[in-house]
């Protein structure tokens, strides 16, 4: 019977002329395919097609700098503090994705205001189907890249991984870790599941017709679902310890819980107001 999986799964998948890794291929892909729903619904909606390029570029350029801030100020403004020329050194790592969450809601607000002119919720409800998706295989790119995952573990799924990463891609031998929570996967398996049931919201149950519905739902399972996982993760930061130990939660957690609450307003008011539709005069036509 299996005890536990040994991985040695090397992060790179081109190593030369250029270091293409699997994660920035998992990152790549996601946001592919997230373009490619996004426009779908569009044009089911007969939406304006040039919102699609736009929404794109807000949410990329949100993502990455509301994830690499989230970082930088939830986890480790005391290093940043005394070295703000770092910041910008996102090549030697530092994403969060509550700071990504923040920064997307910030540019949807945005892009609300100055492209759809429309409340920002219906945005937000075609947005956020695609998210789990690109999630799972960010998830997928932490798997191979040999990072956070969780505690100790003696399940036979347990994961060990390679501690000196970095080392043993240049020649080292492996450190090994203990069997621990292939926490990755868990997190993955989850927005997978939730990505399921957001198509099904929109394309079967058209639940955007209650605007808003869609939202509250993502909000709230993607961010139950990663409160109850970093139970069993590795801390961020060493600093978390102590956290932990004086209110039982860690930095994940205490900024999931923002989210779950707001996503629960959303599902209420929603199920509260009557369904409605809503129509644009040309089948996926330039806005005027």
């Amino acid at each position: 019977m299996l005890d536990f999986i040994t991985w040695t799964f090397n992060p790179e998948l081109i190593s030369s002329p250029v270091t293409v890794r699997w994660y920035g291929l998992m990152f790549a892909i996601g946001f592919l395919v997230g373009y490619e729903i996004v426009w779908r619904m569009f044009r089911h909606e007969g939406a304006p097609e040039k919102w699609v390029g736009s929404l794109f570029v807000y949410v990329v350029v949100a993502t990455f700098f509301g994830a690499r801030f989230g970082h930088v100020f939830f986890y480790a403004w005391d290093y940043y503090s005394q070295h703000l020329g770092d910041i910008l050194k996102v090549w030697e790592g530092g994403l969060a994705s509550h700071g990504g969450a923040i920064g997307i809601v910030i540019a949807i607000l945005l892009y609300s205001k100055y492209v759809t002119k429309k409340n920002p919720l219906w945005t937000f409800d075609r947005l956020v189907v695609p998210v789990p998706f690109v999630g799972a295989l960010i998830r997928m790119g932490n798997l191979f890249n040999h990072e956070i995952y969780g505690g100790p573990t003696d399940l036979p799924w347990g994961f060990s991984f390679i501690d000196n990463i970095g080392a043993w891609m240049h020649g080292a031998q492996p450190i090994m870790t203990v069997p621990c929570h292939p926490t990755q996967i868990y997190e993955a398996l989850c927005y997978l599941a939730l990505f399921v049931m957001l198509m099904l919201m929109y394309w079967k149950w058209n639940a955007q017709r209650r605007q808003g519905l869609i939202f509250g739902v993502f909000f709230t399972v993607l961010f139950s679902a990663r409160f109850l996982i970093e139970y069993v993760k590795n801390v961020q930061e060493p600093w978390e310890v102590g956290m932990i130990e004086s209110i039982g939660m860690n930095m994940g957690q205490l900024l999931s819980v923002p989210f779950v609450i707001v996503g629960v307003i959303l599902i209420v008011r929603a199920l509260s107001r009557p369904a409605e539709d809503i129509k644009f005069p040309n089948k996926f036509a330039d806005a005027k």
